[in-house]
């Protein structure tokens, strides 16, 4: 399996940000880490081996990067004006500059974007704010509403990347249609911790008439790497 490690200096970011990719074609999965995760974790935890077969045939290419999250949502010691304009930057940098290099390397038009835990909030709300920009989303085990992570702060900024907030009250026919459009699965262990905010997410999917897939997994399935291997083999394909 080709494997290779890039690394650059983001404009977006005032850093240098690194990446591993993995696969030499087919369709291109932006990947998000877990909380405050790294680049290599999807390495590391099974994931990539999970997905041998679309990556060693061709149907995949990830795409794993770096989270942000000790300069944003986590940090705590921070005003909250302060990490929502680092969280802006840090969606820049997937958007603008991720996706860009995507773009160059796959050709493709049609974008995954996938994540566990924290990084199925990210990838979900990349998601829902650039519904245009993606085709499919893969979130498993998610925490949707960022408000816990937020001090009781709350603002605009907030507000518009939470999506149990601005999902709820969404009415643009545009951004619906567009939403309407993209291949949504959520899924969750029964024992998942998660479970509860991934089965609230795809109600409020549905009273917006967006289709979403919610798969719960059974046999105690619950909030970890084992259970996030198997449900991401099922639903990339």
């Amino acid at each position: 399996m080709r494997r290779e490690y890039v690394k650059w200096a983001s404009g977006a970011l005032g850093r240098e940000m690194e990446m591993l990719v993995f696969g030499h074609g087919g369709t291109p999965v932006l990947v998000l880490p877990t909380s405050m995760g790294r680049f290599f974790e999807w390495e590391d935890f099974g994931m990539v081996a999970a997905l041998g077969h679309q990556l060693e045939s061709g149907l995949n290419r990830l795409y794993c990067v770096d989270s942000i999250d000790k300069e944003t949502f986590y940090a705590h010691d921070r005003p909250g004006d302060e990490r929502m304009r680092r969280h802006a930057a840090y969606e820049r940098y997937l958007l603008e500059e991720v996706l860009g290099f995507i773009a160059a390397g796959s050709g493709s038009q049609f974008v995954i974007v996938a994540g566990a835990s924290f990084g199925a909030y990210h990838a979900a709300n990349l998601t829902f704010r650039h519904p245009w920009t993606f085709g499919k989303l893969v979130a498993m085990g998610g925490a949707y509403d960022i408000k816990s992570f937020m001090d009781g702060y709350y603002d605009d900024d907030v507000y518009f990347n939470n999506p149990p907030d601005y999902l709820a009250n969404l009415t643009d026919p545009h951004w619906l249609a567009a939403l309407r459009r993209v291949d949504i699965r959520l899924a969750a262990g029964e024992t998942d911790f998660c479970r509860t905010s991934t089965a609230a997410l795809a109600e409020t999917l549905g009273r917006k008439s967006v289709p979403a897939v919610l798969d719960v997994w059974g046999d105690g399935a619950g909030h970890d790497w084992p259970w996030w291997r198997g449900m991401i083999a099922k639903h990339i394909a």
